[in-house]
């Protein structure tokens, strides 16, 4: 449980840290940067609808999927990508309807009326917080603040928010500088709680660990045999839930493969679904249930393995992308 008391606290005690861990903390706040903010660009010119999709869904785009984005070369191709970008975050594949989809354009319409500073309100700190987050669960405002920075110094604020999210486990802190309504990110003290966790669900479309435990995070990994010419996907058996009849545990699985051949528009894609059920007494002894897919043979070259595990009844769902080498007769799981 996430102790918002506590970091308001640690927010006002003004302590000065060591300037040894001053290298340190920049990194930190490099890296949190580099996770809120969204400035990649594109390698080719856009059509009009690609760019508008590009402009704001670039906030919950991994690095990867940028990177095949920047290299589709033709409108078509690009259509097909927007098409599975957001198909791959339907919190429910059965209906026309993609909710996950329509809540994140509210959002944006939200934050564009609410968080006025100059800019469109996506793209101010609070905006794209809320974005990806929601509405916190509880809001405290102060008029002033003054903090100390790893150097010593003294960084005086006129006013600050602190946003909590319990349902994810962190809370964030924003600095109005100004005294003109415009908050920021703090990158000294803004993060407490679990935020790294809480972006990469948000990201993927994925609800907080503690909302519907019923339909809790698949974890799951990947090999590409190449001689055998199958992609093996390994689940552990803690992260699921069974079905018990007639002695038997059973679940079935939804997988979408979609494979991307690095610095070029070859796209291979493919859905299957599986049955699982083994007696109740040899599950327990596993750790983990094994799904080999077979697969035309990847020549030499970089790939990535974008994958969508989608567990029945209730189970969840998962989407984790890869990266793989393929040398001659050797393949390398890269990530």
């Amino acid at each position: 449980m996430f102790d918002e008391k506590g970091f308001i606290q640690t927010v006002e005690s003004k302590i000065s840290k060591k300037a040894v861990k001053h290298g340190i903390k920049t990194v930190f706040i490099l890296f949190i940067f580099s996770l809120v903010c969204c400035g990649v660009s594109t390698k080719v010119d856009l059509d009009p609808d690609s760019r508008d999709f590009y402009e704001t869904a670039r906030l919950i785009m991994t690095k990867q999927e940028k990177k095949i984005f920047a290299h589709l070369p033709d409108e078509e191709s690009r259509k097909e990508f927007i098409k599975d970008f957001w198909e791959k975050r339907n919190p429910d594949s059965e209906t026309e309807e993609n909710e996950f989809r329509e809540e994140f354009y509210r959002r944006i319409e939200y934050a564009n009326a609410r968080f006025k500073e100059g800019m469109p309100g996506w793209k101010t700190d609070r905006g794209r917080i809320y974005i990806y987050f929601g509405a916190p669960d509880q809001v405290d405002m102060r008029p002033m603040l003054s903090l100390t920075d790893e150097m010593g110094r003294i960084r005086e604020a006129r006013g600050y928010l602190v946003w909590s999210y319990y349902r994810y486990g962190f809370a964030i802190l924003f600095l109005d500088k100004r005294g003109d309504g415009s908050y920021v990110f703090d990158p000294y003290y803004g993060i407490g709680g679990d935020f790294f966790n809480a972006l990469e669900r948000a990201r993927f479309g994925l609800p907080p660990k503690t909302q519907d435990l019923e339909k809790k995070f698949l974890d799951f990994d990947l090999e590409y045999n190449k001689e055998k010419k199958e992609i093996l996907i390994s689940i552990p058996v803690n992260t699921l839930t069974f079905v018990s009849e007639d002695d038997l545990l059973k679940a079935d699985f939804d997988f979408k493969f979609f494979v991307y051949r690095k610095k070029n528009t070859e796209k291979q894609s493919f859905r299957e679904s599986r049955h699982f059920e083994m007696p109740e007494e040899k599950v327990v002894k596993l750790e983990n249930i094994e799904f080999a897919f077979s697969f035309p043979e990847l020549g030499p070259g970089n790939y990535y393995v974008d994958v969508v595990v989608i567990g029945k009844p209730d189970i969840g769902r998962a989407r984790k992308i890869f990266e793989i080498k393929v040398r001659n007769s050797v393949s390398q799981l890269v990530s």
